[in-house]
C-alpha cells in the first residue's frame, strides 16, 4: 500500500477500497463524517500527495476521500489509455461507489478532469476545487514536448521525476518531501508503471477546455503565487476563475502543491468555498 510510511491519524483509520472497472482497478480511501470530498492528485503524484490537507477537513466536519490515478499508487497500471477524460471517468466511477455526489478537490492535471466530470455529470459533482489546475494547453514549442516526451521515456521515468518535482515546490516545502518524493519513485519503478506514468505524461487538456462552458457546479480555484508551472499564476487563475464563474484564491509561499506546502491556508478556503456555496451540511 502506497500510502505506507507516510502514515498520519488520517490514514490510520482509513483502508484502501477499489472502483473495479473492466481494465483495471482505482484504489482510494474514505474516512470522516459530512459532506463528500474526493481529492484527487496529479500526475505523477500519490493519493498522499494529500497527507497534510486530509486530515484537517476530516477535522471540519467532512467525509474525505483520497484516490490514485490510473497507473499510479495503489490503482492498477493495466489500462490501455491515460488522460483527462479517462481520469474523469475514474473521478465518476468513485463518487457512484460512494453513493453520494461530491465535491471534487483536483490538482494540476486532475484539476482539469475534475471540471470534466462536472461538465459529464452535474449530478454527482456539486462543487470543484482546482488546485494549480491545468484545463487547457500551454504555449510550448515543438523543441520543448520533444524534450518532455523524452524525459519521461519509461526507462529513466522514475529518476528523472524525483529529480525534477522538487522544482515544483516553489516557496515553503513540507519537511516531509524527501520521503515522499522517494516514496513517488518506489512507487513508479514497479513493472508498468513508469509506462503508465509516461503515457499519462502526453495527456492533452484540449478536451477540458471545449466544455468549461458547461460546467455549473460551484468552483473555488486556489493557485499557488509561485507556482512555476505557468508565466502568471495569478493571470492564469483569474482566468479559469472567469471561464467557470468561480472565485480565485492565491496562496502565498506555495507553487504547485499548496496542498501540502501551506495546508492550513487551502484548508480553510475550502471550508470557507463550503460554507459559502451551501456545500458544508
Amino acid at each position: 500500500m502506497y500510502l505506507s510510511h507516510m502514515a498520519t491519524d488520517y490514514s490510520s483509520v482509513s483502508s484502501t477500497q477499489f472502483v473495479d472497472l473492466p481494465e483495471g482497478r482505482i484504489a482510494y480511501d474514505v474516512t470522516g463524517e459530512g459532506p463528500l470530498l474526493l481529492l484527487v492528485p496529479g500526475m505523477g503524484d500519490l493519493r498522499s500527495a494529500y497527507r497534510h490537507l486530509a486530515p484537517l477537513l476530516v477535522e471540519a466536519g467532512c467525509r474525505v476521500a483520497t484516490t490514485d490515478l490510473r497507473g499510479h499508487g495503489d490503482s492498477d497500471a493495466t489500462f490501455d489509455s491515460y488522460g483527462s477524460v479517462e481520469t474523469a471517468g475514474d473521478i465518476l466511477a468513485v463518487i457512484e461507489q460512494l453513493g453520494a455526489p461530491a465535491v471534487v478537490v483536483g490538482n494540476s492535471m486532475s484539476a482539469g478532469s475534475a471540471a470534466y466530470a462536472a461538465a459529464e455529470r452535474p449530478d454527482l459533482v456539486c462543487g470543484l476545487v482546482l488546485l494549480g489546475p491545468f484545463v487547457r494547453d500551454g504555449d510550448l514549442g515543438a523543441f520543448t514536448k520533444a524534450m518532455l516526451r523524452v524525459a519521461t521515456a519509461p526507462p529513466w521515468a522514475a529518476t528523472m521525476w524525483k529529480a525534477y518535482a522538487p522544482t515544483l515546490y516553489a516557496g515553503r516545502k513540507p519537511e516531509d518531501l524527501d520521503a515522499h518524493l522517494s516514496q513517488l519513485k518506489a512507487s513508479m519503478k514497479r513493472p508498468g508503471y513508469a509506462t503508465s506514468f509516461s503515457r499519462t505524461a502526453r495527456v492533452s487538456h484540449a478536451p477540458v477546455e471545449a466544455r468549461l462552458g458547461e460546467v455549473s457546479a460551484p468552483t473555488l480555484v486556489v493557485m499557488g503565487e509561485k507556482d512555476p508551472d505557468f508565466p502568471d499564476p495569478r493571470v492564469e487563475a483569474e482566468w479559469i476563475g472567469s471561464a467557470l464563474g468561480g472565485t480565485v484564491t492565491m496562496v502565498p509561499e506555495a507553487g504547485h502543491y499548496p496542498q501540502s506546502q501551506q495546508p492550513d491556508l487551502v484548508s480553510s478556503a475550502i471550508v470557507g468555498f463550503l460554507d459559502s456555496a451551501g456545500l458544508h451540511g
